[in-house]
């Protein structure tokens, strides 16, 4: 498995190529410290191995904004901002089963049914609540576990013009129990305020 290290020093970001798929396969994960200054990065990287691996070819935006949301919420609104909490990430992409992200914070979590619907006409003009919205908008499924403190993210693969394909297997990585201070963390990043109201 390839794997992001956010400390410093080389990262290996090449994706693995498994023997028993006929085409691209990359499964990655990596720990991100609680800090704003670190989902910029971390999403580059992620990002060139997703374009990469040509299993969403096309959606890639899509992708890339869903898991900007997942990321920012898990920094802001889910550890608020702790340097002492970690994101972790999870990434799998196989060609003809799509792209599957887990993104889990260390937070408290919340009610993802309580957070108010942004497109009503009472919730237009808030400044937040919209980040839910948009992970479900772009991207196949969206679910919230672990008391809402963990958001899974699939996307199905692209369909060619003119192709059959058998129905994707919608498949989450497990998150593997891991020490977050296993890798430290970039310097201190910046500081906003922000309620603790997941969007």
């Amino acid at each position: 498995m390839a794997r992001i290290q956010t400390a410093k020093g080389p990262s290996d970001l090449r994706p693995q190529f498994a023997g028993r798929h006929a085409g691209p396969f990359f499964e990655t994960e990596a720990w991100m410290p609680s800090e704003i200054k670190a989902i910029s990065p971390l999403m580059e990287r992620l990002m060139r191995l997703i374009e990469g691996s040509h299993c969403v070819c096309g959606e890639e935006p899509s992708v890339e904004l869903a898991l900007a949301e997942a990321l920012n919420n898990a920094v802001v609104h889910g550890n608020r901002m702790d340097r002492q909490k970690f994101v972790q990430i999870l990434c799998r992409c196989e060609l003809g089963k799509g792209i599957c992200v887990v993104v889990k914070d260390q937070g408290q979590g919340f009610d993802p049914n309580a957070v108010p619907d942004p497109t009503a006409a009472e919730n237009i003009g808030a400044d937040h609540g919209r980040g839910i919205w948009v992970m479900k908008s772009v991207m196949d499924e969206v679910s919230f576990e672990s008391s809402g403190t963990e958001v899974r993210m699939w996307k199905a693969p692209t369909r060619q013009p003119g192709t059959e394909s058998e129905a994707p297997t919608k498949s989450f990585p497990s998150l593997r129990q891991a020490e977050p201070n296993a890798e430290p963390p970039l310097s201190a990043g910046e500081r906003t305020n922000s309620s603790n109201k997941r969007g």
